[in-house]
């Protein structure tokens, strides 16, 4: 007998969509078809897709955010979070501080998750100070027990490496095959900009979007793929927010470079003018690299249409918008230079991609599927394990009702924040059902367990052949 049927439902993988029920067993899928036999818990999803579980491989959970700032998010919160959004395994990034190791960081972070998660999770590294003991030891080593992507600053003045540094980063990936992750913005540009606001008394929340232009993007962005070039490594570009940006990743590939292009709802939604708002309410916008405009939300579109970007992620960095710890007041100092960096989304991010790509006709199911699950394990070492619906797979499920309208309501959504970005927008499909490694874990939207089900998963070394 199986442990649980899914009956009645389509599934849809990043190949395909059809008609089958899921057997799952001990943890895994172990038959599609139909007519399968009985099992202790049936699942009617008649009506409803049967889609892969999310993999949001961009989340910030539990971060150093320095001067007494504290995310909004532990690991029981944001997990629990990107579970209600369809999730069942979310990446985030164990943050090494200057002079730490990092398997004092890892240590450390992995004590925050332990027994907390609703979903399962994997970690990224961030390396803010790269020793030579990091680089010669650590590093390699902590590659071969499956920490095998790892993510640099080109801003942020406490995390930012120079260009040596992080050639010297790309070395250890070329030597170890690991996966480097790249946030560009050129941090000097940045400087000048921020100087010449304040210089003005420009201090309020839209002036984060002016200091933090398009080009400043580019540039960096284009420094960073000539540094892969030189080292001869891939490379992920992170968070892309506009059409220059994707033109240097289409022509570093047009070089044989191989770049994976990854950009998130806030580029596809909002823009520079919400962080404009009345009475510093456009703080709850702030992010980096901030929104831009309703021509680069198209450049955005057409990158996840035409397939220059392979993942979509939440890039969830949540924080409280009131409180002392907030966005609203932030550090006692009103400027936009001292608000918290980072919005909240790991819990609507597939539905608002779902809304407007799948139901507005601009992707298919089976790009979705990619985009939101599939791509994710194959760039950074979970497939096939995770990623898909397939035998042998892990059994990690999210039924959709492609036709359940909502409007997104901070108050309905399951994080430690107090407020949504995208709090109003309406949309059509949501995961009503999910299912983590074969147990029934969210049931007509209602949590069935308790806190500790998600487990930590090493991964194994990206094999980017499998995204082309």
């Amino acid at each position: 007998m199986f442990d649980l049927i899914v009956r009645n439902g389509t599934v849809a993988t990043a190949a395909d969509v059809f008609s089958s029920d899921v057997a799952i067993k001990d943890g895994r899928i172990v038959q599609l078809g139909h007519d399968l036999g009985e099992a202790r818990e049936v699942l009617d999803a008649t009506g409803k897709l049967v889609l892969p579980g999310g993999i949001d491989s961009h989340v910030h959970i539990a971060q150093p955010s320095g001067d007494g700032i504290v995310m909004a998010d532990d690991f029981e919160s944001g997990t629990r979070s990107a579970l209600f959004g369809g999730n069942t395994t979310v990446m985030p990034f164990c943050l090494q501080q200057k002079g730490q190791s990092l398997r004092a960081a890892l240590d450390g972070y992995h004590a925050l998750a332990e027994g907390n998660c609703y979903t399962d999770v994997s970690f990224h590294l961030i390396l803010s100070d790269p020793t030579p003991s990091v680089l010669g030891q650590e590093l390699p080593a902590l590659v071969e027990e499956g920490y095998t992507s790892f993510k640099v600053f080109m801003t942020y003045e406490d995390l930012r490496l120079q260009d040596s540094e992080i050639l010297k980063v790309m070395a250890v990936a070329q030597q170890t095959g690991a996966l480097v992750m790249v946030h560009c913005e050129n941090e000097d540009a940045i400087r000048f900009l921020v100087d010449a606001h304040e210089a003005a008394a420009a201090f309020g929340p839209v002036s984060h979007a002016t200091t933090r232009p398009a080009a400043v993007e580019r540039e960096a962005t284009h420094r960073a793929l000539t540094l892969a070039e030189i080292a001869r490594v891939p490379v992920v570009i992170v968070h892309v927010s506009n059409g220059a940006a994707i033109e240097e990743i289409a022509r570093a590939r047009s070089r044989g470079l191989s770049v994976i292009g990854e950009t998130c709802p806030q580029y596809l939604t909002l823009t520079a003018d919400d962080l404009d708002g009345m009475d510093w309410e456009g703080a709850k916008f702030v992010c980096s690299p901030p929104p831009r405009d309703q021509a680069e939300q198209q450049n955005c579109w057409r990158g996840l249409e035409l397939g220059t970007f392979e993942l979509f992620s939440s890039d969830h960095c949540p924080f409280r918008y009131d409180g002392p710890q907030g966005k609203r007041n932030p550090r006692g100092r009103k400027s936009f230079r001292h608000i918290p960096n980072g919005i909240p989304g790991v819990e609507t991010r597939m539905p608002i991609l779902f809304s407007e790509g799948v139901v507005g006709g601009r992707i298919s199911l089976s790009r979705f599927v990619a985009l939101t699950s599939t791509n994710h394990a194959k760039a950074y070492g979970l497939y096939p394990q995770k990623g898909t619906v397939a035998i042998g797979a892990d059994a990690d499920l999210a039924i959709w009702d492609p036709r359940l309208t909502r409007t997104i309501r901070h108050a309905d959504l399951h994080d430690g924040g107090d407020y949504s970005p995208y709090e109003g927008r309406a949309i059509t499909g949501w995961p009503t059902d999910v299912v983590l490694g074969g147990q029934w874990v969210i049931r007509d939207e209602e949590l069935r367990v308790s806190k500790g089900l998600g487990t930590y998963r090493a991964r194994q070394k990206s094999n980017l052949s499998l995204l082309r």
